[in-house]
Parts: C-alpha cells; structure tokens; sequence
C-alpha cells in the first residue's frame, strides 16, 4: 500500500505528532462516535487512562493538555494556537470542558490516570477513554493507538494502516517504486504525483502542496521572530531568533558559503517552534518536523532548479519525500516509542535526501541510494529526550540530520545509482533493530541522555 503525502504532510500542533496531535485526534475520534451513537447527552464524567509513553513522557509533551482539547471536539489541524491557548487556561481553571463542545463535565489533568510501565501489545502509545453516566454506568469506552506522525487507530481495527486510495500507481517497497518509474517513464515525483493526481486534479495536488510549504515557512517565521525560553523545567533558551539577526547582518546576499548556517537555522526555529506548542507540519512526525523543511530551503536558495522556479521545485521535493515516507510507515514504523528516534529523525533525513537528489537531478536510482545512505547512518538511533520535552536533544538533531541528508544526496549523486545495500533491505534493517531495541531507548525519558543529565525524570 501506499500513504498519501498529504496524510503524512499534515498540520499539526507540537510539541510530538505521537504524544500530543495523536491523542487529540483520539479524543476526538471518542467524541464524535459519542454524538453519532445518540450518547453525549448521557455523560457525566469521562475517564483517561494513559499507557506506557504516552503516560511516561506525556506532561512533557502536552499529552494531557492535547485530550483535554480533543474531548472539547477540537483538531489540530483545525484550532489555532490562539484559540487553544484560551481554552486550555478556562480548562484548567475552573477544572471542567464542554464535551464535545456542548456537554459540561468535570475533567482536568492531573485526574487523568498514568500506567507509564503498562505497555499495551498492539503498541507502546495506549490510551483508554471511557464515557461514565450520571448513574455511574459506563456509556462508552475506547482504547486508541497513537502509532507515529499523528496516525491513530482503535483496538478493534484490523491492522495500523492508514493509507490512501490503492490505483495501479501504488508501491509497497523501493523496488517496485523504481519499476515505476522505467514503467511510466517519469520521476519519482511523477510516479507520486500520478497516485495523488488519481481521485483528486493535478492541480489541486500541487496547489495542496504549496499551502503546506507555507505553513512550513510560517512556523519558520514565528520561530525566528520569539526569543526566551522554552517551555519546561529544562529552561532551554531558544536560539534561532538571535541566530537570524546575526546570519542575516553577516550574510546579508546569500553567499553559498553560508547554506548550512541557513539550513541549520531553519531547522532550529522549526523544532523551536513545535517544542513550544505552536502550529507546524508533521514531517513526517512533530519531533523530526525541522530536518524537511530545512533542506527544502536549502533546494530553493541554493540549486539551480530552486532559484529558478521554486514553486515547482517545492512540489516535487514533496512528492518524492512523501513517497519514500510512505516506505517507512507501510514497512517499519515513524513512531519514536516503536523503533526509537531512527523511525523519526531517520526517516525525515531519508525522505530530505532523497527528494534533494531528485531536485539536484538525480536518477530514480540515485534517489533511492540517496534515502539509503541517510538511514543507514541514523540506525539504532535511539529516542531519549531528556525530561520527556521535545527539546534535547530533538531540537539540535534536526539540524545535524538536515546536514546528513544534504550530504546522503550528494554523495549519491557521485555515483551511478547501483550500491550494494537497498533502500529496502535498510527500511527492514531498521525495523528489526527497533524491535530488538531496549524499551528505555524508545521514548519513555529511562535511558540514554535522560538518564545521564542532572535533570533526568519526566515531567509527571
């Protein structure tokens, strides 16, 4: 199968896809099967179970704050940060939401129930919500799934795929991609664009494309116009703001000698601005959301395809980026708590370096070596934010990782495309390792720099 880019392309708010913009979604997801059985106006109270990361690491990442705005209905591909702001502090003050917008129950954070060393089997992000009458008598119960890059899926479906329309344009490794591609005689942007172009015009794709670029400048934007601190015990000073006034004076023409600096401060304002809570685009997930975007502007300002229609330059980028992600999510996983940081930060630099080289003009095959060599060299990365914030080392390991794709793409662009390991035996490679992984590796705050930094317990 294949997942639309435009599913793992979407707008979201931070500080993760996994621990805040999936259970939203989820809370969502249980409100509205509420309105649609005819049941809402029967709640009076509704209980939250949080399970293995979700519950470890999930104050730090806005886990409770996030239910609390999915039970009131909200999305966040939907609410602006503005609106969530003042929903959460009336939340929080007077200790109750209007479920689903209407419905007045009582509910706040710390009522919610924590099972931090409780790992459910279907996967490691569980939470249970549960609809209780007046009458104590429960109306309604679910158990979701919070699985990477925003996806959710319930305890009665099949399986975790979330997937767009399957059309003879579909690929379910790099194998077939590339057969594609000498089938229909066109790109790996062209064989994405014609499976996205099938129940919706090219245009709309590429119209649909270019929005989420913008949304990707304007998280830039906002994250180089904010300075202070970030949210948290951590106290981390945010950087890119007073990064941009001194890369701005000191390369005032955009010297190519300074492109890493840009790339490095794209990244940084991006993750900046998603560890905050602000509005920014899953890429694919919210932790790895900077190493995308900065290579992107990297494709636009610093090669010649970029300066000289960047527009299209961005849709392609996209196309093949999204492409190669959807390698990741059908075959392994982008969840941090499932296969540690490789799933996140990995595959974000996969996807970058693969859509450079199609942009430095690449073969297909060059494209796919590209992919290759950026995952191999992130494998066993493992996902270990100190105090459970999507700060360090997230922020900084976007930026290292926008390099590393940088540098995949052109050292594949060397060769002539044929290379001993393929994409897919890393994407497997990748998945296997993450299997083995010890679960304090795997996002739970347990182990690596979580465990070896003074400030070493999650925030809960």
């Amino acid at each position: 199968m294949t997942t639309s880019v435009f599913e793992l392309f979407s707008v979201g708010l931070g500080p993760s896809s996994s621990h805040t913009v999936g259970p939203m979604r989820a809370a969502a997801r249980f409100v509205a099967d509420l309105d649609q059985t005819g049941l809402i106006s029967e709640v009076a109270d509704v209980r939250v179970d949080l399970f293995g990361s979700l519950a470890a690491t999930g104050a730090g990442h806005n886990t409770m704050a996030a239910v609390l705005l999915g039970l009131e209905g909200n999305l966040p591909e939907e609410i602006e940060t503005e609106a969530m702001e003042q929903r959460l502090a009336a939340v929080r003050s007077s200790r109750r939401l209007r479920l689903g917008g209407r419905v007045d129950i009582p509910l706040a954070e710390d009522e919610m129930v924590l099972h931090p060393l409780t790992f459910l089997d279907r996967h490691p992000n569980a939470l249970t919500l549960t609809a209780i009458g007046g009458d104590g008598r429960v109306r309604h119960t679910g158990t979701y799934f919070s699985i990477g890059g925003g996806f959710v899926v319930t305890d009665d479906e099949a399986g975790f795929e979330t997937t767009g329309p399957k059309n003879e344009f579909s690929f379910s490794s790099a194998r077939e991609l590339l057969d594609l591609t000498v089938r229909l005689g066109t790109t790996v942007s062209g064989v994405m664009l014609a499976f996205e172009s099938v129940n919706r015009s090219e245009d709309h794709v590429r119209s649909r494309l270019l929005h989420i670029r913008d949304i990707m400048v304007a998280s830039q934007r906002r994250g180089i116009s904010r300075g202070g601190y970030l949210p948290g015990k951590l106290r981390v000073r945010r950087r890119a703001k007073s990064w941009y006034e001194h890369l701005s004076a000191e390369d005032p023409g955009r010297d190519p000698a300074y492109a890493e600096d840009w790339v490095n401060l794209v990244a940084l304002a991006i993750n900046e601005e998603n560890a905050s809570g602000g509005r920014i685009v899953t890429a694919p997930t919210n932790g790895a959301a900077g190493i995308v975007p900065a290579v992107l502007h990297y494709a636009i300002h610093y090669t010649p395809a970029g300066r000289a229609d960047p527009d299209d330059t961005a849709i392609r980028f996209m196309l093949v980026a999204g492409a190669i992600g959807s390698l990741y999510k059908e075959n392994a996983s982008i969840s941090g708590a499932q296969v540690g940081c490789q799933g996140e930060i990995g595959s974000a630099a996969s996807m970058a370096a693969a859509a450079l080289a199609e942009i430095l003009g690449g073969t297909a095959e060059q494209v796919e070596n590209a992919a290759e060599i950026a995952m191999e060299h992130s494998l066993g990365l493992t996902c270990d934010p100190i105090a459970g914030l999507v700060q360090i080392p997230c922020i900084e390991r976007n930026a290292i990782s926008a390099g590393k794709a940088i540098n995949a793409a052109r050292m594949a662009l060397r060769g002539d495309g044929s290379h001993r390991v393929s994409l897919d035996q890393v994407i497997e490679t990748m998945r296997s390792t993450g299997a083995d992984m010890s679960a304090k590796y795997k996002e739970t705050s347990m182990g690596g720099l979580a465990a070896n930094v003074p400030v070493n317990l999650a925030e809960c």
